[in-house]
């Protein structure tokens, strides 16, 4: 497999664990899942992710919600460690494209991982501003957009084409709904894609047959039956 797993999460316990697995390449989280994880001092947890995972890369996001903001969260994110990637939206929650924040963050040598992004057209806008040197990830939202259903896979595809002449950018395949996802992100060459912890186990379990599923899922059934004491 080519595609890069990284694991989406911001349990400090969870990460301890996923951490030493070496189909883990690396760690993204959001303050959606910080705040899940039971944060209070984004800093602060924020510096026990890193202490924890020091050497893998790991995705931290601004929460400003206007250029000034961000660039300072920013900033102020990227000087906590080098396997730092800094999360940046492509819009704010007004809809204002962060065009401006993505180029001078990009020039000034700090890597990004651009989020909440679902269409080339997007990709291709971030792409017009960045250089071909300093690292970014572009954060596709596959799952999501399959929520509302639209299919992602062509703007992945497309993505993924058009970035192909930037040696420093990386196409990932985010919101992962199914561990099959995995071998999707893989065969259309999705060089990233980032997957929670109960998935990542799904994965791990991969390669049993046909019939050994319709044996496990028959005795699956058979056995809820008998607990159940169901009699016709």
């Amino acid at each position: 497999m080519k595609t890069k797993i990284f694991c989406d999460i911001a349990d400090i316990e969870i990460i301890k664990k996923f951490n030493k697995k070496k189909l883990v390449k690396g760690f993204t989280t959001n303050p959606s899942l910080m705040r899940k994880a039971g944060a209070k001092d984004y800093k602060k947890y924020s510096r026990e992710i890193l202490k924890v995972c020091n050497k893998k890369p790991v995705s931290l996001e601004v929460f400003g919600d206007n250029y000034l903001e961000m660039k300072s969260q920013a900033m102020k994110i990227n000087s906590w460690g080098k396997n730092i990637y800094v999360k940046i939206p492509i819009i704010n929650s007004k809809g204002d494209f962060t065009g401006r924040l993505i180029k001078e963050l990009n020039n000034n040598n700090v890597k990004l991982n651009i989020t909440a992004v679902y269409s080339s057209a997007q990709t291709k806008k971030i792409l017009k501003l960045i250089n071909k040197k300093t690292k970014v990830i572009i954060s596709i939202f596959a799952g999501r957009a399959g929520d509302s259903g639209k299919d992602p896979l062509p703007e992945i595809i497309t993505s993924i084409k058009i970035s192909k002449k930037f040696k420093n950018v990386e196409i990932l395949w985010a919101s992962v709904r199914e561990p099959y996802n995995y071998l999707q992100a893989n065969q259309i060459g999705c060089q990233l894609i980032t997957i929670p912890p109960s998935i990542i186990e799904k994965i791990e379990k991969f390669g049993k047959s046909f019939d050994q599923l319709t044996r496990e899922t028959v005795k699956a059934f058979l056995a809820d039956s008998k607990k159940s004491k169901f009699k016709i």
